[in-house]
């Protein structure tokens, strides 16, 4: 049964959605999105777009680039969160967890899938051939990451010389944390943030301990012991502490995950990256691959709710607060301290991949991948396939891939 007109703003936007869009069409539409939606933000952004605002006109073009802009200031994966809230748009909460869910699953079970061949007990050569090769292209992806947020990051520091100069001391110390404090990175994307609310807007900050109705939090560190609730914690810092989403996950995740629970070696860490990337769905999906590592099939499931349900809870309780949240002030500038730290965190996890590299061969192919991604500009999924591919000849002709 159809809900009725919905006139809930979303982003500035007081428009009307259709009545008749049914929660069978949302769980299709949604799914087939997660099903073929390979190349991260991009794609998915484009494929909602072109379903949402050209085929369909649910949802209008203005409003469409409304809700980009407020997913794009909250932590965690952005588009995962534009696929929630367009969803929630049509059809309210049941929406949202429909279309959340059915955009995440298709890659889930497919990165699960893999995550199960390529972290086996004795795996063919082949995969072990591919899993390394693709796994020497990381660092250049995260390069090439860094590099695409870095034009509209530095165009919002505006041509003050003080905010670009602030703007470049933000992104070496997140460059810094990423390389030197594992797990405790987050802190520092926060601080950078409160202080460049601090020098921009001062006195309004309230004295609360809140980010414009969003706690701040108060510790990153994950739980001593290990077990699930370790791989809940690190799941959820991913999913609600990862200010700029994406690859900012890897320096979150990797100190965690190879050093301090050894719940997967550097090489297979660099694996779990490289079938985030070359599977469907929000790149985010590789801390199913953790999970994996550390506690198999159920390990994966709970640190997917762990590092999806934020972004659920955020889209839904504050869908309706979205334009507040936009123009406030205080929350813009704590972004711009913050985005630039990001930016540096991904650019400064290439040095450690790029050290987790083992053979000498892997070096090269991350050469090759880094002129094919930061030289010729091609794409991700194409570069990985490719390292991969070379990978499996390399274990064919007798070099060492384990």
């Amino acid at each position: 049964m159809a809900d009725e007109a919905r006139t809930d703003a979303i982003d500035g936007g007081q428009e009307t959605a259709p009545s008749q869009v049914g929660l069978g069409t949302i769980a299709r539409e949604w799914g087939r999105i997660g099903c073929i939606g390979f190349g991260g933000p991009p794609t998915h952004i484009a494929l909602l777009r072109q379903l949402c605002v050209e085929r369909r006109s649910w949802i209008s073009a203005s409003e469409f680039e409304h809700g980009i802009a407020a997913t794009n200031l909250l932590p965690g994966p952005a588009s995962t969160q534009l696929a929630i809230l367009t969803a929630w748009r049509l059809r309210g909460w049941t929406g949202a967890v429909i279309g959340g869910v059915c955009f995440i699953v298709p890659g889930l079970v497919l990165i699960l899938a893999l995550a199960a061949l390529f972290l086996a007990g004795d795996p063919p050569l082949w995969v072990r051939g591919a899993a390394a090769g693709a796994g020497a292209a990381v660092a250049a992806v995260a390069v090439q990451a860094a590099l695409g947020l870095v034009p509209a990051s530095w165009k919002r520091a505006g041509t003050r010389r003080a905010a670009r100069a602030r703007w470049i001391g933000y992104a070496a110390a997140g460059a810094l944390a990423a390389v030197l404090t594992g797990p405790w990175l987050v802190l520092v994307l926060i601080a950078a943030g409160l202080v460049e609310v601090a020098v921009t807007v001062g006195s309004a900050w309230p004295r609360t301990g809140r980010t414009a109705g969003w706690p701040v939090p108060l510790t990153v560190a994950a739980p001593a012991a290990g077990g699930l609730g370790a791989l809940a914690w690190v799941a959820f810092k991913v999913g609600a502490l990862s200010y700029g989403g994406g690859f900012v996950i890897i320096p979150l995740m990797r100190a965690d995950a190879v050093d301090t629970y050894h719940w997967m070696t550097d090489g297979q860490f660099l694996n779990a990256v490289a079938l985030g990337q070359i599977t469907p769905g929000p790149v985010v999906q590789t801390v199913a691959v953790v999970g994996y590592a550390a506690a198999g099939i159920g390990g994966g499931l709970l640190a997917a709710f762990a590092a999806f349900a934020p972004s659920f809870v955020m889209v839904i309780l504050g869908g309706p607060r979205f334009d507040r949240l936009r123009s406030d002030p205080r929350v813009q500038a704590f972004f711009n301290g913050a985005g630039p730290a990001v930016i540096g965190a991904i650019a400064g996890s290439a040095i450690p991949l790029t050290l987790a590299l083992q053979h000498g061969w892997q070096y090269a192919v991350l050469g090759l991948a880094a002129g094919w991604l930061l030289a010729a500009r091609r794409g991700v999924v194409s570069a990985l396939l490719g390292a991969g591919a070379l990978g499996v000849v390399a274990g064919l002709v007798g070099w060492s891939v384990g």
